[in-house]
């Protein structure tokens, strides 16, 4: 497991896990977290490697961690 650094649009699956909490951050980077399907911490998902998904990711890099999806 390893922070998001500067992650570049690909076509690889990522399993996206928040780790850190939300409260106490900017109302922006918590309604990233959301956009993103995250819900609480602890919660994973899995997400294409797209422009927009890398994007939010760069926001709150943060906040969560990234794995390539086996």
């Amino acid at each position: 497991m390893s922070m998001a650094k500067n992650l570049l649009p690909s076509d690889t699956k990522l399993n996206i896990t928040l780790v850190r909490s939300t409260v106490g951050t900017k109302q922006d980077q918590r309604d990233t977290v959301r956009s993103l399907g995250l819900k609480r911490i602890g919660h994973t998902v899995e997400r294409t490697a797209d422009a927009v998904t890398v994007g939010m990711l760069n926001k709150v890099k943060h906040l969560v961690t990234v794995e390539e999806a086996k």
